[in-house]
């Protein structure tokens, strides 16, 4: 009998810790954050947070609304119900006082999202100018610029680009292979590679500049994009995805450029609108950004061309 029980309780054990790593650690992350402002607000007012009931869920939904977008909405329900799930309690996120009471939100507030801007071809070029104008170290400025240029060239999410190993980097004929080994869209790591081909100007090149920095840096393994210590020495510790943001607003902001409305996700979105712009179609742009479905890549084509396919173009006055 006390074969079965331990049996049985590792069994549980095992059964927990698949269920934890169903999920990347940056999703579990942000499950619980959540989360744990549900169980703040449920605690606030003498509420269950775990298990919880769907009126009780409603009520923090309509609290959130009051400040907070539709999507961030959905977001929460997605964490509050995940984290029973892997308590192993059930809630009915499809109750009817949940669903009608999200519908009643949308049509109040409206669930038009207004998202960062993207870098555009005329912002990539004023960073990497105004890079190459400070009197920063050579190797802090190559690294800087490989990064803002690899980021865009290969439209990356921020932690697709700070996770990239010299193992991952394959240099060809017609330019610069990447394999992404594991994304936000990609759980189980079967991977993706990406294909940055040179450009006619080599100053604004993604694959010339990552030559340059790996030559100075000499990494040879390992990160590719590194912090440096206070002393501008190189270590062997990864930058972190928040790095990239605001080393992109530092210098959006010397560029004279106002950076408060761009983020992270603004060289991924970049990249996809001026492709679209340029002509590329959903599938190739799908190809480089690793875009699961067409819905978002869509928004990027539909915001390039609302000038180019305008109705108003036909009328002379």
């Amino acid at each position: 009998m006390n074969e079965l029980t331990t049996d049985l309780k590792s069994l549980h054990e095992a059964t927990l810790n698949n269920l934890k790593s169903s999920k990347a650690n940056n999703t579990l992350r942000a499950y619980k954050s959540d989360f744990k402002d549900f169980g703040v607000f449920c605690s606030k007012h003498g509420l269950n947070s775990l298990p919880s009931e769907p009126k009780i869920v409603s009520l923090y939904l309509t609290h959130l609304s009051k400040n907070s977008k539709i999507s961030t909405l959905r977001r929460r329900l997605v964490s509050i119900s995940m984290v029973h799930k892997l308590k192993g309690h059930y809630l009915d996120t499809k109750h009817p006082i949940i669903v009608e009471n999200l519908m009643g939100i949308r049509r109040v507030k409206g669930s038009i999202q207004i998202g960062k801007k993207p870098i555009l071809i005329n912002h990539l070029k004023s960073i990497i100018n105004v890079i190459n104008e400070q009197k920063y170290e050579e190797s802090k400025k190559l690294r800087d610029k490989s990064i803002i240029l690899i980021g865009f060239g290969g439209g990356f999410r921020r932690t697709e680009l700070i996770s990239i190993d010299h193992e991952d980097l394959e240099f060809v004929h017609e330019g610069l292979k990447i394999t992404i080994k594991r994304s936000k869209t990609d759980q189980f790591g079967e991977g993706m590679i990406k294909g940055l081909p040179y450009f006619t100007n080599e100053i604004y090149c993604p694959v010339v500049n990552l030559k340059k920095w790996l030559e100075v840096s000499k990494i040879k393994s390992g990160p590719i994009f590194r912090r440096f210590s206070k002393g501008s020495s190189l270590t062997d510790k990864r930058l972190t995805d928040q790095s990239v943001v605001l080393l992109m607003k530092e210098y959006l902001n010397l560029a004279g450029i106002e950076n408060k409305d761009f983020a992270g996700h603004s060289l991924r979105s970049g990249f996809a609108t001026v492709a679209a712009e340029s002509g590329a179609d959903e599938r190739s742009i799908m190809a480089t950004t690793g875009h699961k479905t067409t819905q978002m890549v869509r928004r990027y084509i539909k915001e390039a061309n609302i000038f180019k396919n305008n109705a108003l173009n036909k009328i002379k006055i």
